[in-house]
């Protein structure tokens, strides 16, 4: 993009922003961001630093944001700007203000050397904790951020604040010292977590020999291992480029540039001479023998144009030692781990017959013909059956030496037509039909990362739950009004406690950004600050509220499988007497005039929390989001604290006095990926907190007669009820919500 003069004037319109020095920069830094930026890009660049001008916290801040975004933007993705603005308002409204300016200055050379988004976003992750938590730590840090992330990766950043976190708890006058590397002890965890050799550090020289050697000009994309434990990642290739990890340590002798240099040869040959298979097609047990032949393919490929390899690699392979796996483990993997090495080393010291049987139709094949795309599937499916036994279906998998840690996880072998079994499964991206790249729901909005707190090592998972946002599907809206019909009798008598509860008086809401009438006094105070060159005050406006309520309300509904079920002594399910209960609350806030969004959760593991949208906040109570509810449908799991915390993102965005998160739910937090009960209930409490940090009450009403103990531990003894009788739900629900709300 390129602008003219005029271009430029308009730009500048745009850039809500009173600023002087802003003008002796401004066509230089738009310039660049024309160059670099996409239109989007652009509108994101301006609108962001509209923000930053408008905290009030000095001029300098807009010059560092006008001149750094769109280097940092073009380098780790324009979604960074908008997660930028964000970091500065809750450096802003936290007291961490003077934050700002460090996190700005410091933000290019933090993504010249993070390169990605997600590690950014993990980067941003730490920072969040780090306020939290160690306020007087925090500009330490980022003052020191090109120092540290230069001499240690980003998962080595993570450990070292966790040990200033948990080593100066009871001692905070200390923390500054720490984080600021003046004390010893923050010098030796430093020095003990510059171990290994970081990608970044290396990065031009892995280019070349992927050039040099390849002909590939691949992007590779660097992750860190030390945000996933439990799921530990491995290498992939897919459209992006090579998804490599950040930092490797020295293994088996061999060096952390040399262990790059297997995996990028590695990578290399797959995509050189791999074609992909249709996964549906196979088993999962075969898809491993597969992998395991076209492993070995692809790399006698290789070696016959760089004999080099087979040392380098040789090095790196595990040798597993024949019949060391037992009868009672799953012993598949063991049992490919020496194939493989069979494979690739000649000297190999297996002696099983079915083994040299294969290791020599492979050689055999490879000899006739070694771009043979069908070489792998054939030899994969047979030797499968030759080696196939009952223990292979043990669920103790034998682990031992077989992880060959210089191959990727194979993804890109294959094309998934159909969804698989397994939700912990990755897909390819071959363009072939993927559902969990994109979800049956068609009106799927997008999705949001959340943290999740574990208990048993005191701190937050960075990034561990994803929410998967969606408008409900369209029902008859003709069925609520018939609940709502029925209980007409129960509707008047609650129309005279609402009476009581409207506010009457009006008053004037002053300092309003938007309103419905101009404060005089306040824009005259602007006009003079604005001619002697101080940053004006934009809130020129005011408007008018009744007075006694100003509450806004978020109705969140568990569509858990078990809301189907029939409760006993009753002749409808709870998702029929939720509709009719929800239908009556959702009558009465409107009767009152209180803003409110009504929303449902469910959850198919961490990977997959479903959060539907009813109505939003903006919405009237009418026909649409009535036949939203019409269509509520209950399944899956109880992901609890993830609904929450998503929930209260939206309630933090509003500006009334009262925020209240009101959660209907017949069950205690669950999900299937968790075997800890506790696990999701202390996340959930920890959830709850953080909204209250935040200013938003939540209360609990249980369907679940048993949940006295556990409800009270996760919202408080006195923010919650347990409804017995589930069919009194329709009854009770209303006449909760405005004893709640009437003080």
């Amino acid at each position: 993009m390129t602008g003219t003069e005029q271009d430029f004037k308009e730009y500048r319109k745009r850039l809500r922003c009173s600023v002087a020095q802003v003008d002796d920069i401004f066509e230089e830094c738009m310039r660049e961001a024309l160059e670099l930026l996409s239109p989007a890009g652009v509108d994101a660049y301006l609108d962001g630093a509209s923000v930053v001008c408008g905290l009030g916290r000095g001029t300098e801040l807009v010059l560092i944001f006008l001149q750094g975004i769109p280097v940092v933007a073009h380098r780790v993705g324009e979604e960074v700007i908008p997660e930028v603005v964000e970091m500065t308002r809750m450096f802003s409204r936290t007291a961490h203000g003077k934050a700002i300016n460090p996190f700005l200055s410091t933000l290019p050379a933090v993504a010249r050397r993070l390169e990605e988004m997600p590690l950014v976003r993990e980067y941003f992750g730490l920072l969040e904790r780090m306020a939290r938590e160690a306020g007087n730590g925090l500009i330490p840090v980022l003052q020191n951020s090109d120092r540290l992330l230069h001499e240690i990766p980003l998962g080595g950043l993570k450990n070292w604040i966790e040990y200033g976190l948990r080593g100066y708890r009871n001692q905070p006058h200390r923390m500054a010292d720490y984080f600021g590397l003046q004390s010893a002890d923050s010098q030796a965890a430093l020095q003990r977590e510059r171990r290994g050799t970081l990608y970044v550090d290396h990065e031009r020289k892995l280019d070349l020999f992927l050039r040099a050697l390849w002909e590939m000009d691949e992007e590779c994309h660097p992750y860190s291992l030390a945000f996933d434990r439990l799921r530990k990642p491995s290498p992939y290739i897919d459209r992006k480029g090579f998804h490599i990890p950040d930092v490797y340590e020295e293994l088996e002798g061999i060096t952390g540039i040399d262990r790059y240099r297997a995996l990028l040869a590695h990578l290399a040959a797959h995509r050189l001479y791999t074609e992909p298979y249709i996964a549906d097609n196979f088993s999962p047990f075969q898809q491993m023998v597969i992998e395991t032949f076209e492993d070995a393919r692809v790399e006698a490929l290789a070696m016959q144009r760089f004999p080099g390899l087979r040392r380098l690699w040789m090095a790196l392979h595990p040798i597993p030692k024949e019949g060391e796996c037992g009868a009672e483990y799953c012993c598949i993997r063991h049992e490919l781990a020496m194939l493989s090495r069979a494979l690739l080393d000649p000297d190999h010291p297996y002696r099983a017959p079915h083994l040299l049987e294969y290791v020599e139709r492979f050689h055999e094949r490879m000899a006739r013909d070694p771009h043979d795309g069908k070489l792998a599937v054939e030899l994969g499916v047979k030797y499968l059956t030759a080696i196939h036994t009952p223990a292979f279906r043990q669920p103790r998998i034998w682990f031992k030496d077989t992880e060959v840690s210089y191959r990727d996880d194979n993804r890109y072998m294959w094309l998934f037509l159909e969804d698989t079994d397994n939700e912990d499964d990755f897909h390819s991206d071959h363009a072939a039909a993927n559902p969990r790249q994109a979800p049956e729901e068609g009106h799927a909005l997008f999705s949001r990362h959340h943290m999740e707190w574990d208990y048993q090592s005191n701190s937050y998972r960075p990034d561990w739950v994803t929410v998967y946002e969606s408008l409900q599907e369209d029902g008859s809206a003709a069925r609520i009004d018939r609940l709502l019909e029925k209980n007409s009798l129960l509707a008047r008598r609650l129309k005279r406690i609402i009476d009581m509860l409207k506010p009457q008086q009006p008053r004037r809401v002053r300092f309003q950004e938007d309103g419905s009438e101009l404060d005089l006094d306040i824009a005259i105070r602007a006009m003079v600050d604005y001619r002697a060159g101080v940053t004006p005050d934009t809130r020129i406006n005011m408007s008018t509220q009744h007075s006694g309520r100003d509450i806004a309300v978020t109705l969140l509904l568990d569509l858990s499988a078990s809301i189907n079920e029939t409760p006993a002594g009753s002749d409808r399910t709870i998702l029929e007497l939720s509709q009719e209960a929800v239908s009556l609350l959702a009558w009465a806030i409107d009767q009152l005039g209180d803003p409110f969004a009504i929303a449902g959760f469910a959850s198919n593991t961490r990977h997959e929390v479903r959060y539907l949208h009813f109505k939003g906040f903006n919405e009237p109570w009418n026909e649409i989001p009535k036949a939203r509810l019409a269509a509520m449908q209950g399944g899956y799991s109880t992901r609890m604290g993830a609904a929450i915390r998503h929930a209260g993102h939206y309630l933090g965005k509003r500006d009334n006095d009262k925020k209240l998160l009101l959660i209907l739910t017949d069950g205690e937090p669950s999900d299937i990926d968790t075997d800890d009960p506790e696990y999701l209930l202390h996340d959930t409490k920890k959830a709850v907190e953080e909204l209250s940090s935040k200013g938003i009450g939540t209360y609990c009403i249980s369907l679940d007669p048993n949940a006295d103990d556990y409800v009270s531990s996760i919202f408080g003894r006195d923010r919650y009820a347990v409804i017995d009788h589930v069919d009194r739900l329709p009854e009770k629900l209303p006449h909760l919500f405005m004893s709640i709300t009437s003080h």
